[in-house]
């Protein structure tokens, strides 16, 4: 005979289980599966962009432009896999800018291989700002290192490089974070400074993860975040 209460409880074990490992993407206002599943809120615009080779399952899902976040399941093959962001379109003259700062708050995994980034588009893509606020396992920014510098609220070994397509220039926190407030503007006029661009177009302001490898599956959450001008 069948113990019911104890057949119960596995069921609501289950149950709790399946609900867990889904994750806020079964509540949430949005969820995606597609690669380049895409949605639109106060102006800002939420992207799976899963756009590397070799990659596995990822869905996203957001609230809003600030709280989203992504289940991620890519092998540990190496290369980019995705790029999972929010983005706000600026498009307004370097010089022409009094304020641009953002403000962030993630909740991140203890492993695989990755950096929570800003990637900042300029002069319709002939330019592109990385700002790595954390990084996990075997990952690296584009080029070599230029030097060490204080800007915008924190402290960056900078590096400068090419991909094929654009310039570089990646600003890595000399230690991680999972929360704070960065000048942007004050580190596009520090690049502008060193005589690297010149009075550049900013177009998108994107702030996300970008994952080399999550194999078995990690939770990537961006509890916060905003961008002011």
């Amino acid at each position: 005979m069948v113990n019911r209460t104890r057949w119960a409880a596995v069921v609501v074990a289950l149950v709790g289980l399946l609900v867990g490992s889904a994750g806020s993407a079964q509540a949430a206002t949005w969820s995606s599966t597609d690669k380049w599943g895409t949605w639109s809120n106060g102006g800002y615009t939420v992207r799976n962009n899963v756009w590397g080779s070799g990659t596995g399952p990822q869905t996203i899902w957001a609230n809003s432009y600030g709280n989203w976040g992504v289940w991620a399941d890519h092998p540990n093959t190496g290369g980019v896999k995705s790029y999972p962001h929010s983005a706000r379109n600026v498009d307004r003259k370097l010089s022409g800018l009094s304020r641009l700062s953002s403000s962030f708050n993630v909740t991140r995994p203890g492993s695989g291989a990755y950096a929570t980034a800003y990637d900042i588009w300029a002069d319709n893509h002939a330019y592109e700002v990385m700002i790595w606020v954390n990084k996990q396992g075997a990952v690296g920014p584009i080029g070599a290192r230029e030097t060490t510098v204080s800007v915008g609220g924190h402290t960056w070994d900078v590096h400068r490089g090419s991909n094929g397509s654009n310039q570089v220039f990646s600003f890595v926190r000399t230690s991680n974070t999972n929360s704070g407030t960065v000048d942007v503007l004050a580190v596009l006029r520090w690049i502008g400074t060193r005589g690297w661009y010149g009075d550049v177009t900013i177009g998108d302001v994107q702030f996300g993860f970008e994952i080399t490898s999550s194999a078995g599956g990690m939770d990537f959450r961006s509890n916060s975040f905003s961008i002011t001008t």
